[in-house]
Protein backbone atom coordinates (compact mmCIF):
# COMPACT_ATOMS: atom_id res chain seq x y z
CA UNK A 1 0.00 0.00 0.00
CA UNK A 2 2.80 2.40 0.93
CA UNK A 3 4.56 1.81 -2.37
CA UNK A 4 1.30 2.38 -4.22
CA UNK A 5 0.72 5.74 -2.48
CA UNK A 6 4.27 6.84 -3.19
CA UNK A 7 3.81 5.87 -6.85
CA UNK A 8 0.61 7.84 -7.19
CA UNK A 9 2.15 10.89 -5.54
CA UNK A 10 5.10 10.62 -7.90
CA UNK A 11 2.83 10.59 -10.93
CA UNK A 12 0.89 13.61 -9.62
CA UNK A 13 4.13 15.49 -8.93
CA UNK A 14 5.39 14.75 -12.42
CA UNK A 15 2.16 16.00 -13.93
CA UNK A 16 2.37 19.21 -11.91
CA UNK A 17 5.94 19.85 -12.98
CA UNK A 18 5.47 18.74 -16.58
CA UNK A 19 5.97 21.56 -19.02
CA UNK A 20 2.81 22.97 -20.56
CA UNK A 21 2.90 24.10 -24.16
CA UNK A 22 1.65 27.22 -25.91
CA UNK A 23 2.02 28.64 -29.39
CA UNK A 24 3.61 31.85 -28.12
CA UNK A 25 5.09 32.79 -24.77
CA UNK A 26 5.86 36.36 -23.63
CA UNK A 27 8.19 36.32 -20.64
CA UNK A 28 9.53 38.83 -18.11
CA UNK A 29 7.41 41.76 -19.29
CA UNK A 30 5.98 44.67 -17.32
CA UNK A 31 2.34 43.66 -17.62
CA UNK A 32 -0.10 46.57 -17.82
CA UNK A 33 -3.37 44.74 -18.14
CA UNK A 34 -5.58 47.59 -19.37
CA UNK A 35 -7.41 48.20 -16.08
CA UNK A 36 -5.23 51.16 -15.12
CA UNK A 37 -3.78 49.22 -12.18
CA UNK A 38 -0.08 49.19 -11.34
CA UNK A 39 2.07 47.06 -13.62
CA UNK A 40 3.42 43.64 -12.55
CA UNK A 41 6.15 41.34 -13.82
CA UNK A 42 4.35 38.35 -15.36
CA UNK A 43 4.46 35.97 -18.30
CA UNK A 44 1.71 35.41 -20.86
CA UNK A 45 0.96 32.19 -22.73
CA UNK A 46 -0.98 32.27 -26.00
CA UNK A 47 -2.55 29.37 -27.86
CA UNK A 48 -4.39 29.86 -31.10
CA UNK A 49 -6.13 33.24 -30.67
CA UNK A 50 -6.52 33.30 -26.88
CA UNK A 51 -4.55 34.16 -23.77
CA UNK A 52 -4.45 30.83 -21.93
CA UNK A 53 -2.33 31.70 -18.90
CA UNK A 54 -0.88 34.72 -17.08
CA UNK A 55 1.56 34.50 -14.19
CA UNK A 56 4.98 33.06 -13.37
CA UNK A 57 4.97 30.48 -16.15
CA UNK A 58 8.26 28.73 -15.42
CA UNK A 59 7.16 25.34 -16.69
CA UNK A 60 5.71 26.48 -20.00
CA UNK A 61 7.20 25.90 -23.41
CA UNK A 62 6.31 27.49 -26.76
CA UNK A 63 7.32 27.40 -30.39
CA UNK A 64 8.05 31.13 -30.12
CA UNK A 65 9.29 32.82 -26.97
CA UNK A 66 9.54 36.61 -26.64
CA UNK A 67 11.79 37.93 -23.91
CA UNK A 68 10.10 41.21 -22.97
CA UNK A 69 12.47 42.10 -20.12
CA UNK A 70 12.43 45.86 -19.58
CA UNK A 71 9.48 46.34 -21.94
CA UNK A 72 5.79 47.04 -21.41
CA UNK A 73 3.26 44.37 -22.39
CA UNK A 74 -0.26 45.72 -22.87
CA UNK A 75 -3.51 44.93 -24.67
CA UNK A 76 -3.57 45.95 -28.32
CA UNK A 77 -4.76 49.52 -28.75
CA UNK A 78 -8.31 50.15 -29.94
CA UNK A 79 -8.72 53.23 -32.14
CA UNK A 80 -12.35 54.28 -31.74
CA UNK A 81 -12.36 56.84 -34.52
CA UNK A 82 -11.06 55.67 -37.88
CA UNK A 83 -11.95 56.11 -41.54
CA UNK A 84 -10.50 52.99 -43.12
CA UNK A 85 -13.16 52.27 -45.77
CA UNK A 86 -11.37 51.67 -49.08
CA UNK A 87 -7.95 51.69 -47.46
CA UNK A 88 -8.08 47.95 -46.82
CA UNK A 89 -8.01 47.37 -50.57
CA UNK A 90 -5.03 49.67 -51.16
CA UNK A 91 -3.05 48.48 -48.18
CA UNK A 92 -4.51 45.56 -46.21
CA UNK A 93 -1.39 45.50 -44.03
CA UNK A 94 -2.42 48.81 -42.43
CA UNK A 95 1.18 49.60 -41.55
CA UNK A 96 0.48 53.04 -40.12
CA UNK A 97 -1.90 51.58 -37.53
CA UNK A 98 -0.02 48.41 -36.63
CA UNK A 99 3.29 50.25 -36.17
CA UNK A 100 1.43 52.56 -33.77
CA UNK A 101 0.28 49.63 -31.63
CA UNK A 102 -3.28 49.58 -32.97
CA UNK A 103 -4.85 46.14 -33.33
CA UNK A 104 -8.50 47.22 -33.75
CA UNK A 105 -10.06 50.20 -35.52
CA UNK A 106 -13.68 51.32 -35.29
CA UNK A 107 -14.56 52.91 -38.62
CA UNK A 108 -17.75 54.42 -40.05
CA UNK A 109 -17.33 57.65 -38.11
CA UNK A 110 -18.45 61.24 -38.77
CA UNK A 111 -21.64 60.01 -40.41
CA UNK A 112 -19.78 58.19 -43.18
CA UNK A 113 -19.59 54.41 -43.56
CA UNK A 114 -20.07 51.65 -46.08
CA UNK A 115 -23.66 51.62 -47.34
CA UNK A 116 -24.02 47.87 -46.82
CA UNK A 117 -22.17 46.62 -43.76
CA UNK A 118 -22.80 42.94 -44.46
CA UNK A 119 -21.00 43.28 -47.78
CA UNK A 120 -18.29 45.38 -46.14
CA UNK A 121 -17.62 42.95 -43.29
CA UNK A 122 -17.62 39.96 -45.63
CA UNK A 123 -15.05 41.76 -47.82
CA UNK A 124 -12.78 42.40 -44.82
CA UNK A 125 -12.88 38.74 -43.85
CA UNK A 126 -12.20 37.78 -47.44
CA UNK A 127 -9.32 40.20 -48.00
CA UNK A 128 -7.59 39.59 -44.72
CA UNK A 129 -6.20 42.64 -42.95
CA UNK A 130 -3.53 43.07 -40.32
CA UNK A 131 -5.97 44.83 -37.99
CA UNK A 132 -9.44 44.05 -36.71
CA UNK A 133 -12.17 46.36 -38.01
CA UNK A 134 -15.54 47.19 -36.44
CA UNK A 135 -17.90 49.74 -37.93
CA UNK A 136 -20.59 52.20 -37.03
CA UNK A 137 -23.37 52.93 -39.51
CA UNK A 138 -23.13 56.43 -40.93
CA UNK A 139 -26.19 58.68 -40.67
CA UNK A 140 -25.08 60.51 -43.81
CA UNK A 141 -25.11 57.24 -45.73
CA UNK A 142 -28.59 56.41 -44.48
CA UNK A 143 -29.93 59.86 -45.36
CA UNK A 144 -28.32 59.81 -48.82
CA UNK A 145 -29.87 56.42 -49.61
CA UNK A 146 -33.34 57.76 -48.77
CA UNK A 147 -33.28 61.41 -49.87
CA UNK A 148 -29.91 62.20 -51.45
CA UNK A 149 -28.30 65.44 -50.26
CA UNK A 150 -31.51 67.44 -50.19
CA UNK A 151 -31.52 70.44 -47.85
CA UNK A 152 -34.84 69.81 -46.08
CA UNK A 153 -36.45 67.85 -43.28
CA UNK A 154 -37.35 64.24 -43.96
CA UNK A 155 -40.98 63.24 -44.38
CA UNK A 156 -42.49 60.63 -42.08
CA UNK A 157 -42.25 58.07 -44.88
CA UNK A 158 -38.56 58.89 -45.33
CA UNK A 159 -37.92 58.65 -41.59
CA UNK A 160 -39.46 55.18 -41.53
CA UNK A 161 -37.17 54.14 -44.39
CA UNK A 162 -34.17 55.48 -42.49
CA UNK A 163 -35.21 53.59 -39.37
CA UNK A 164 -35.38 50.41 -41.46
CA UNK A 165 -31.83 50.99 -42.74
CA UNK A 166 -30.58 51.64 -39.21
CA UNK A 167 -32.13 48.37 -38.04
CA UNK A 168 -30.65 46.53 -41.02
CA UNK A 169 -27.19 47.90 -40.19
CA UNK A 170 -27.46 46.67 -36.61
CA UNK A 171 -28.64 43.27 -37.84
CA UNK A 172 -25.56 43.17 -40.06
CA UNK A 173 -23.17 43.81 -37.19
CA UNK A 174 -22.79 47.58 -36.72
CA UNK A 175 -21.63 48.66 -33.26
CA UNK A 176 -23.70 51.83 -33.40
CA UNK A 177 -24.68 54.95 -35.31
CA UNK A 178 -22.42 57.86 -36.22
CA UNK A 179 -23.32 61.38 -37.29
CA UNK A 180 -21.35 64.09 -39.01
CA UNK A 181 -23.63 67.03 -38.29
CA UNK A 182 -21.15 69.45 -39.80
CA UNK A 183 -21.15 67.57 -43.12
CA UNK A 184 -23.56 67.20 -46.01
CA UNK A 185 -26.30 65.99 -45.70
CA UNK A 186 -26.19 65.46 -41.93
CA UNK A 187 -26.08 69.19 -41.31
CA UNK A 188 -29.59 69.45 -42.79
CA UNK A 189 -31.03 66.98 -40.28
CA UNK A 190 -32.79 68.29 -37.16
CA UNK A 191 -32.05 66.79 -33.77
CA UNK A 192 -35.35 64.90 -33.82
CA UNK A 193 -34.32 62.92 -36.90
CA UNK A 194 -31.15 61.73 -35.19
CA UNK A 195 -33.11 60.79 -32.06
CA UNK A 196 -35.43 58.58 -34.14
CA UNK A 197 -32.50 56.61 -35.53
CA UNK A 198 -30.63 56.55 -32.22
CA UNK A 199 -33.63 54.88 -30.57
CA UNK A 200 -33.44 52.05 -33.11
CA UNK A 201 -29.74 51.62 -32.41
CA UNK A 202 -30.25 51.80 -28.63
CA UNK A 203 -32.79 48.97 -28.79
CA UNK A 204 -30.06 46.85 -30.38
CA UNK A 205 -27.36 47.62 -27.83
CA UNK A 206 -25.48 50.14 -29.97
CA UNK A 207 -23.64 53.40 -29.32
CA UNK A 208 -24.22 56.91 -30.69
CA UNK A 209 -20.96 58.53 -31.89
CA UNK A 210 -21.06 62.10 -33.15
CA UNK A 211 -18.93 64.58 -34.98
CA UNK A 212 -20.95 67.36 -33.41
CA UNK A 213 -22.66 70.13 -35.33
CA UNK A 214 -20.24 72.89 -34.33
CA UNK A 215 -16.68 72.83 -33.00
CA UNK A 216 -16.02 76.57 -32.97
CA UNK A 217 -18.18 79.45 -31.69
CA UNK A 218 -21.28 77.32 -31.02
CA UNK A 219 -19.41 74.36 -29.56
CA UNK A 220 -21.34 74.47 -26.26
CA UNK A 221 -24.67 74.18 -28.11
CA UNK A 222 -23.30 71.27 -30.13
CA UNK A 223 -22.05 69.33 -27.11
CA UNK A 224 -25.43 69.86 -25.46
CA UNK A 225 -27.18 68.55 -28.58
CA UNK A 226 -25.15 65.31 -28.46
CA UNK A 227 -26.00 64.88 -24.78
CA UNK A 228 -29.69 65.58 -25.47
CA UNK A 229 -29.74 62.87 -28.13
CA UNK A 230 -28.32 60.43 -25.58
CA UNK A 231 -30.89 61.53 -23.01
CA UNK A 232 -33.85 61.26 -25.40
CA UNK A 233 -32.84 57.98 -27.02
CA UNK A 234 -31.44 56.33 -23.86
CA UNK A 235 -28.23 55.50 -25.71
CA UNK A 236 -24.54 55.70 -24.76
CA UNK A 237 -22.89 58.75 -26.37
CA UNK A 238 -19.38 59.12 -27.75
CA UNK A 239 -18.39 62.67 -28.74
CA UNK A 240 -15.79 62.36 -31.46
CA UNK A 241 -12.42 64.17 -31.56
CA UNK A 242 -13.43 66.45 -28.71
CA UNK A 243 -11.96 69.91 -29.25
CA UNK A 244 -12.54 73.65 -29.41
CA UNK A 245 -11.45 75.16 -32.71
CA UNK A 246 -10.54 78.69 -33.69
CA UNK A 247 -8.15 81.02 -31.96
CA UNK A 248 -11.07 83.03 -30.57
CA UNK A 249 -12.28 79.92 -28.71
CA UNK A 250 -9.04 78.88 -27.05
CA UNK A 251 -9.55 77.95 -23.43
CA UNK A 252 -13.20 76.94 -23.81
CA UNK A 253 -12.51 73.31 -22.93
CA UNK A 254 -13.08 74.62 -19.39
CA UNK A 255 -16.71 75.13 -20.50
CA UNK A 256 -17.22 71.99 -22.58
CA UNK A 257 -15.71 69.32 -20.31
CA UNK A 258 -18.06 70.14 -17.39
CA UNK A 259 -21.01 69.57 -19.74
CA UNK A 260 -19.83 65.98 -20.22
CA UNK A 261 -19.17 65.44 -16.53
CA UNK A 262 -22.55 66.85 -15.50
CA UNK A 263 -24.28 64.57 -18.01
CA UNK A 264 -22.46 61.57 -16.52
CA UNK A 265 -23.62 62.61 -13.04
CA UNK A 266 -27.14 62.70 -14.46
CA UNK A 267 -26.70 59.06 -15.49
CA UNK A 268 -26.06 59.53 -19.21
CA UNK A 269 -23.18 57.40 -20.46
CA UNK A 270 -21.16 60.11 -22.25
CA UNK A 271 -17.52 59.65 -23.19
CA UNK A 272 -15.20 61.47 -25.57
CA UNK A 273 -12.18 60.80 -27.74
CA UNK A 274 -9.28 62.96 -28.86
CA UNK A 275 -6.27 63.07 -31.18
CA UNK A 276 -3.20 64.69 -29.54
CA UNK A 277 -2.60 67.51 -32.01
CA UNK A 278 -3.44 71.19 -32.41
CA UNK A 279 -4.52 70.79 -36.05
CA UNK A 280 -7.62 69.11 -37.44
CA UNK A 281 -8.14 67.52 -40.84
CA UNK A 282 -11.25 67.57 -42.97
CA UNK A 283 -12.39 68.73 -46.39
CA UNK A 284 -12.21 72.18 -47.98
CA UNK A 285 -16.00 72.37 -48.18
CA UNK A 286 -16.33 73.26 -44.48
CA UNK A 287 -15.24 76.79 -45.44
CA UNK A 288 -18.44 77.22 -47.50
CA UNK A 289 -22.02 77.79 -46.29
CA UNK A 290 -23.72 74.41 -45.97
CA UNK A 291 -26.69 75.32 -48.18
CA UNK A 292 -24.35 75.84 -51.14
CA UNK A 293 -23.23 72.20 -50.92
CA UNK A 294 -26.66 70.56 -51.30
CA UNK A 295 -27.79 68.23 -54.12
CA UNK A 296 -24.45 67.11 -55.54
CA UNK A 297 -21.46 68.51 -57.45
CA UNK A 298 -23.45 69.70 -60.47
CA UNK A 299 -25.71 71.77 -58.21
CA UNK A 300 -22.70 73.15 -56.34
CA UNK A 301 -21.05 74.21 -59.61
CA UNK A 302 -24.26 75.84 -60.81
CA UNK A 303 -24.59 77.86 -57.59
CA UNK A 304 -20.98 78.99 -57.70
CA UNK A 305 -21.55 80.44 -61.17
CA UNK A 306 -24.12 82.79 -59.64
CA UNK A 307 -22.29 86.08 -58.84
CA UNK A 308 -24.44 86.78 -55.77
CA UNK A 309 -23.90 83.31 -54.30
CA UNK A 310 -20.21 83.50 -55.11
CA UNK A 311 -20.04 86.83 -53.26
CA UNK A 312 -21.83 85.30 -50.24
CA UNK A 313 -19.47 82.30 -50.23
CA UNK A 314 -16.46 84.62 -50.29
CA UNK A 315 -17.85 86.72 -47.42
CA UNK A 316 -18.56 83.55 -45.41
CA UNK A 317 -14.97 82.30 -45.78
CA UNK A 318 -13.48 85.67 -44.91
CA UNK A 319 -15.68 85.87 -41.80
CA UNK A 320 -14.15 82.60 -40.59
CA UNK A 321 -10.60 83.92 -40.51
CA UNK A 322 -11.66 87.27 -39.11
CA UNK A 323 -13.22 85.47 -36.14
CA UNK A 324 -9.95 83.60 -35.72
CA UNK A 325 -8.04 86.89 -35.65
CA UNK A 326 -6.07 85.99 -38.79
CA UNK A 327 -5.20 88.13 -41.80
CA UNK A 328 -4.74 85.23 -44.22
CA UNK A 329 -5.71 81.58 -44.80
CA UNK A 330 -2.30 80.49 -43.55
CA UNK A 331 -3.89 78.02 -41.11
CA UNK A 332 -5.57 76.04 -43.93
CA UNK A 333 -3.07 73.63 -45.53
CA UNK A 334 -3.79 71.20 -48.38
CA UNK A 335 -3.30 67.52 -47.58
CA UNK A 336 -4.49 66.13 -50.91
CA UNK A 337 -5.69 68.07 -53.96
CA UNK A 338 -6.28 65.66 -56.83
CA UNK A 339 -6.59 68.44 -59.42
CA UNK A 340 -2.99 69.54 -58.77
CA UNK A 341 -0.89 67.51 -56.35
CA UNK A 342 1.83 70.18 -56.36
CA UNK A 343 -0.43 72.08 -53.95
CA UNK A 344 -0.15 69.31 -51.34
CA UNK A 345 1.50 70.66 -48.19
CA UNK A 346 0.87 74.31 -49.11
CA UNK A 347 -1.49 76.76 -47.41
CA UNK A 348 -4.35 78.51 -49.18
CA UNK A 349 -2.40 81.74 -48.68
CA UNK A 350 0.62 80.28 -50.49
CA UNK A 351 -1.46 78.67 -53.25
CA UNK A 352 -3.21 81.94 -53.98
CA UNK A 353 0.16 83.64 -54.48
CA UNK A 354 1.37 80.78 -56.71
CA UNK A 355 -1.77 81.28 -58.83
CA UNK A 356 -0.98 84.98 -59.19
CA UNK A 357 -3.61 86.28 -56.79
CA UNK A 358 -3.26 89.43 -54.73
CA UNK A 359 -2.09 88.95 -51.14
CA UNK A 360 -5.43 89.62 -49.50
CA UNK A 361 -8.40 87.76 -48.02
CA UNK A 362 -10.69 88.32 -50.99
CA UNK A 363 -8.26 86.75 -53.45
CA UNK A 364 -7.66 83.81 -51.11
CA UNK A 365 -11.41 83.26 -50.75
CA UNK A 366 -11.66 83.19 -54.54
CA UNK A 367 -8.90 80.58 -54.64
CA UNK A 368 -10.97 78.43 -52.26
CA UNK A 369 -13.98 78.72 -54.56
CA UNK A 370 -11.93 77.81 -57.63
CA UNK A 371 -10.49 74.76 -55.87
CA UNK A 372 -14.01 73.68 -54.91
CA UNK A 373 -14.99 73.96 -58.55
CA UNK A 374 -12.17 71.51 -59.29
CA UNK A 375 -13.46 68.91 -56.86
CA UNK A 376 -12.27 70.30 -53.53
CA UNK A 377 -9.44 69.02 -51.35
CA UNK A 378 -8.59 67.26 -48.12
CA UNK A 379 -7.16 69.81 -45.71
CA UNK A 380 -5.23 70.24 -42.46
CA UNK A 381 -6.44 73.18 -40.34
CA UNK A 382 -4.17 74.62 -37.64
CA UNK A 383 -6.53 76.12 -35.11
CA UNK A 384 -6.42 74.58 -31.61
CA UNK A 385 -4.44 75.43 -28.51
CA UNK A 386 -1.98 73.15 -26.74
CA UNK A 387 -3.58 74.17 -23.44
CA UNK A 388 -6.97 72.80 -24.52
CA UNK A 389 -5.35 69.63 -25.88
CA UNK A 390 -3.74 68.93 -22.50
CA UNK A 391 -6.83 69.88 -20.50
CA UNK A 392 -9.02 67.53 -22.52
CA UNK A 393 -6.41 64.77 -22.32
CA UNK A 394 -6.58 64.80 -18.53
CA UNK A 395 -10.26 63.89 -18.53
CA UNK A 396 -10.57 60.24 -17.36
CA UNK A 397 -13.40 59.31 -19.74
CA UNK A 398 -11.45 60.42 -22.79
CA UNK A 399 -10.09 57.87 -25.28
CA UNK A 400 -7.27 58.29 -27.77
CA UNK A 401 -8.27 58.11 -31.44
CA UNK A 402 -6.53 59.00 -34.69
CA UNK A 403 -9.42 60.11 -36.94
CA UNK A 404 -7.34 58.59 -39.74
CA UNK A 405 -7.53 56.08 -42.53
CA UNK A 406 -5.11 53.44 -43.77
CA UNK A 407 -2.25 55.45 -45.18
CA UNK A 408 -0.32 54.75 -48.34
CA UNK A 409 3.33 55.59 -47.78
CA UNK A 410 4.25 58.74 -49.71
CA UNK A 411 0.73 59.58 -50.92
CA UNK A 412 -0.20 63.22 -50.29
CA UNK A 413 0.56 65.19 -47.13
CA UNK A 414 -1.85 63.68 -44.61
CA UNK A 415 -2.21 64.74 -41.01
CA UNK A 416 0.60 63.11 -38.94
CA UNK A 417 -2.07 61.59 -36.69
CA UNK A 418 -2.37 58.80 -39.29
CA UNK A 419 1.04 57.53 -38.19
CA UNK A 420 1.71 58.71 -34.68
CA UNK A 421 -1.38 59.17 -32.51
CA UNK A 422 -0.83 56.58 -29.76
CA UNK A 423 2.95 56.83 -29.81
CA UNK A 424 2.71 60.62 -29.47
CA UNK A 425 0.57 60.28 -26.35
CA UNK A 426 2.93 57.70 -24.84
CA UNK A 427 6.08 59.63 -25.71
CA UNK A 428 5.24 63.32 -25.50
CA UNK A 429 2.32 63.49 -23.09
CA UNK A 430 3.10 60.55 -20.78
CA UNK A 431 6.91 60.20 -20.67
CA UNK A 432 8.00 63.78 -21.36
CA UNK A 433 5.23 65.97 -19.98
CA UNK A 434 3.50 63.69 -17.44
CA UNK A 435 0.01 64.77 -18.43
CA UNK A 436 -1.14 61.34 -17.25
CA UNK A 437 0.45 58.11 -16.08
CA UNK A 438 1.37 55.24 -18.38
CA UNK A 439 -1.10 52.73 -16.92
CA UNK A 440 -3.89 55.29 -17.26
CA UNK A 441 -2.97 56.06 -20.88
CA UNK A 442 -3.11 52.36 -21.71
CA UNK A 443 -6.53 52.06 -20.05
CA UNK A 444 -7.77 54.87 -22.33
CA UNK A 445 -6.47 52.99 -25.37
CA UNK A 446 -7.75 49.53 -24.41
CA UNK A 447 -10.40 48.61 -21.84
CA UNK A 448 -12.25 51.93 -21.93
CA UNK A 449 -12.96 51.73 -25.69
CA UNK A 450 -13.63 47.97 -25.52
CA UNK A 451 -16.25 48.51 -22.83
CA UNK A 452 -17.78 51.51 -24.57
CA UNK A 453 -18.26 49.75 -27.89
CA UNK A 454 -19.06 46.32 -26.43
CA UNK A 455 -16.07 44.59 -28.00
CA UNK A 456 -16.25 41.18 -26.38
CA UNK A 457 -13.13 39.61 -24.83
CA UNK A 458 -10.87 42.46 -25.91
CA UNK A 459 -9.20 45.40 -24.21
CA UNK A 460 -7.65 43.49 -21.28
CA UNK A 461 -4.80 41.08 -20.68
CA UNK A 462 -6.91 38.36 -19.11
CA UNK A 463 -7.15 34.61 -19.43
CA UNK A 464 -9.58 33.47 -22.13
CA UNK A 465 -9.50 36.92 -23.75
CA UNK A 466 -8.47 37.39 -27.37
CA UNK A 467 -4.72 37.76 -27.72
CA UNK A 468 -4.43 41.28 -29.11
CA UNK A 469 -1.17 42.41 -27.50
CA UNK A 470 1.52 45.08 -27.89
CA UNK A 471 5.07 45.01 -26.54
CA UNK A 472 6.91 48.33 -26.49
CA UNK A 473 9.83 50.17 -24.95
CA UNK A 474 8.41 52.94 -22.78
CA UNK A 475 11.72 54.85 -23.00
CA UNK A 476 11.79 54.75 -26.79
CA UNK A 477 8.16 54.89 -27.88
CA UNK A 478 7.21 58.07 -29.70
CA UNK A 479 5.94 59.58 -32.93
CA UNK A 480 8.17 60.48 -35.85
CA UNK A 481 5.54 61.89 -38.24
CA UNK A 482 5.38 65.68 -38.64
CA UNK A 483 3.16 68.04 -40.62
CA UNK A 484 5.99 68.62 -43.11
CA UNK A 485 7.02 64.95 -43.25
CA UNK A 486 4.04 62.85 -42.15
CA UNK A 487 4.97 59.53 -43.75
CA UNK A 488 7.05 58.17 -40.87
CA UNK A 489 6.14 55.20 -38.71
CA UNK A 490 6.02 55.38 -34.93
CA UNK A 491 9.00 54.21 -32.86
CA UNK A 492 9.31 51.79 -30.00
CA UNK A 493 6.85 48.98 -30.76
CA UNK A 494 8.80 45.72 -30.66
CA UNK A 495 6.01 43.16 -31.07
CA UNK A 496 2.34 43.38 -32.02
CA UNK A 497 0.05 40.35 -31.85
CA UNK A 498 -3.38 40.30 -33.51
CA UNK A 499 -5.79 37.46 -32.70
CA UNK A 500 -2.88 35.42 -31.38
CA UNK A 501 -0.80 35.92 -34.55
CA UNK A 502 2.57 37.65 -34.34
CA UNK A 503 2.36 40.54 -36.79
CA UNK A 504 5.14 42.92 -35.78
CA UNK A 505 8.15 40.75 -35.02
CA UNK A 506 11.15 42.52 -33.51
CA UNK A 507 9.97 45.84 -34.91
CA UNK A 508 9.19 44.60 -38.44
CA UNK A 509 5.85 43.73 -40.04
CA UNK A 510 6.12 40.09 -41.10
CA UNK A 511 3.24 40.13 -43.59
CA UNK A 512 0.68 38.48 -41.32
CA UNK A 513 -2.97 39.42 -41.92
CA UNK A 514 -5.06 37.77 -39.22
CA UNK A 515 -7.38 40.69 -38.47
CA UNK A 516 -11.12 40.10 -38.69
CA UNK A 517 -14.36 42.02 -39.02
CA UNK A 518 -15.79 42.52 -35.54
CA UNK A 519 -19.58 42.57 -35.49
CA UNK A 520 -21.79 43.63 -32.58
CA UNK A 521 -22.43 41.15 -29.79
CA UNK A 522 -26.02 40.56 -30.90
CA UNK A 523 -25.04 39.66 -34.47
CA UNK A 524 -25.91 36.21 -35.68
CA UNK A 525 -24.86 34.88 -39.06
CA UNK A 526 -27.76 34.78 -41.50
Amino acid sequence: MKKWIIGVLGILFAQCTMAQEADLLIKNGKIMDGTGNQWQYKDIAISKNKIVAIGQLKNWKAAKIIDAKGWVVAPGFIDVHGHVEGGELRNPYAHNFIYDGVTTVITGNCGGSADNLKTYFDAIDSIGTSINIASLMGHNNIRKQVMGTANRNATEEELVKMEFLAQEAMNNGAVGLSTGLIYIPGTYAPTEEVVRLAKVVAANGGVYASHIRYEEDQVVDAVNEAIQIGRAAHIPVEISHFKVSGQNNWGRSKETLPLVENARKEGIDVTIDQYPYTASSTNLGVLLPSDVLADGQDSILARLKNPEIRKRVSAHSIDIIKKRGLKHFSYAVVANYKADTSYNGKSIEAINLIRGGKHNQKAEAETIIQMMEQGGAQMVYHGMSEGDVKNIMKYPFNMIASDAGIAVMGAGKPHPRAYGTNSRVLGKYVREENVMGLEEAIRRMTSLPANKFNLQERGLLKENYIADIVVFDENEVGDAATYDNPHQYAKGFKYVIVNGALTIDNGVHNGTRKGIAIRNKNYTSQ
